[in-house]
């Protein structure tokens, strides 16, 4: 008898889970695919201090061949899913086809950027979910500033100065708190850039920062954010995004080159492509993360909408925490369909959460216990290092280096604006069309990139329309 066939398709805080476990579970008796566009895991708490130079890029990466020893990397994205003939049809990085057969499916796509129906925010917004984003941001924000200082127009200036972050989420929140000390430390430490003053907005249509969280972090927040100078504002929002600037909700235009796009996740589109019912989006499935009348076929993360069985009626939120913890079950699962143990149903207890403000500066409740200043720095540190699957220690390495050293503020170029386009399926891949034609037509003086790059992008096919939100 062949041994069962296991497909998951995404490698992010689910999907690695769920290979990690069932490695450990199936101890050789199984079959354990992982498709997916990267060959590493992307620790994505820590993607604003990438982009606020702290932490190099590998840091926030680890290594799927190096870490699940027992599980075939296969280096595509899905293009389709045969669930009738039980078989996941995908591209591979350099354009070929593949096809991954199965008797197990787990789908882990993850989420993308959330688009809104707002006149040019897609043309020139970047988003912040994959590390060539992260990478562009730092290089762009370090541009903007040495182009800055080299203008004699004062306007020019204060416009290469000013970035501008939608969202007050968990992402916004801390890229607009890190990236504020990343211009400030640029600015402060150069005598040719007396007087300048970077400027950060973070704008939202709630009415505070971090509307998901406790009042008290989410005041803990705001008040580290104002007293850092972070321009921030409540009930407002973008309402026309240009290539000279943004024109806000409340009807003021803001002169920047810089708009940073944070104000949410959706499912990955290839949710919508099964036919199978939705909610949101996202996969419906049982308490046991599996699609009702698809007994063969799993779902967990941002791509599944799992019942809240501590708030019934509702489905467990959009975050890493419970990816993770679903993709823990949602192994013993699938192997408890082979006969190996039994199956058990997600079940959630709330830890508390950890909002990194940078530099020292925090909001934390662990177990309920509302912290801030150093100790919630302390604890939000220590929760990361012990979260992350690998790379501890030269993440904690990087944090000692950032402590007693001036931070490197060096644009190497790697990352084009057009690489990144806001409207992708594929965030986690800087990509251009196949025959070398950019995604984005580059900006004047900029040239097209050669023939060495990869094919896509993937284009969003969950265009928004008038009333999404």
């Amino acid at each position: 008898m062949s041994r069962p066939r296991i497909v998951i398709v995404g490698a992010g805080f689910a999907g690695y889970r769920t290979a990690q476990t069932l490695s450990r579970l199936a101890r050789g008796r199984a079959d354990i695919t992982l498709l997916n566009p990267t060959n590493y895991f992307l620790y994505l708490p820590l993607l604003p201090q990438v982009a606020a130079g702290i932490l190099e890029p590998r840091r926030v990466t680890v290594s799927l061949s190096g870490t699940l020893p027992h599980v075939k990397l296969v280096l595509g994205e899905s293009d389709r899913i045969d669930l009738d003939a039980r078989q996941v049809h995908y591209t591979g990085p350099e354009g070929e086809a593949g096809t991954l057969d199965y008797n197990r499916l787990v789908l882990a796509a993850g989420s993308v950027n959330k688009l809104l129906p707002i006149p040019g925010v897609a043309e020139h917004a970047h988003g912040f979910r994959g590390l060539p984003e992260a990478l562009y941001l730092r290089d762009h924000v370090t541009r903007q500033v040495e182009l800055a200082t080299a203008s004699d127009d004062p306007k020019r200036c204060a416009a290469r100065c000013t970035f501008v972050v939608v969202g007050a989420g968990y992402t916004g929140t801390e890229v607009a708190a890190h990236g504020q000390l990343f211009t400030d430390a640029q600015v402060d430490r150069h005598p040719m850039r007396t007087g300048m003053r970077p400027r950060w907005l973070l704008l939202d249509i709630a009415d505070r920062v971090l509307p998901e969280l406790d009042e008290r972090l989410s005041r803990t927040a705001d008040t580290v954010l104002r007293e850092r100078g972070v321009d921030v504002r409540m009930g407002t929002s973008v309402k026309e995004a240009t290539h000279d600037g943004v024109l806000l909700t409340d009807g003021e235009f803001v002169d920047t080159h810089t708009l940073v796009w944070c104000v949410g996740v959706r499912p990955d589109p290839l949710a919508e492509s099964l036919g199978l019912p939705l909610e949101r989006g996202r996969l419906l499935v049982d308490p046991h993360l599996r699609v009702p009348g698809r007994p063969e076929v799993f779902a967990c993360g941002d791509a599944a909408a799992v019942p809240d069985l501590e708030k019934p009626g509702s489905y467990t939120p959009m975050t890493a925490q419970h990816a993770w913890r679903q993709g823990k079950v949602c192994a013993h699962n699938i192997a408890a369909s082979f006969g190996d143990g039994r199956r058990r149903a997600y079940r959630h207890k709330d830890m508390g959460f950890v909002v990194d403000l940078g530099g020292v500066k925090a909001a934390a409740n662990p177990l309920g216990v509302n912290l801030s200043g150093v100790a919630a720095g302390a604890v939000t540190r220590g929760y990361h290092l012990a979260a992350m699957p690998g790379n501890r220690v030269r993440v904690a390495a990087d944090w000692f280096l950032d402590a007693v050293l001036p931070r490197q503020a060096v644009q190497l170029g790697l990352v084009r604006s057009w690489s990144v386009p806001l409207d992708t399926a594929s965030p986690e891949l800087a990509r251009v069309p196949a025959g070398g034609r950019p995604a984005v037509t580059p900006p004047p003086g900029q040239p097209a990139p050669g023939p060495d790059v990869a094919p896509g992008p993937v284009r969003r096919t969950d265009r928004p329309t008038e009333g999404d939100s």
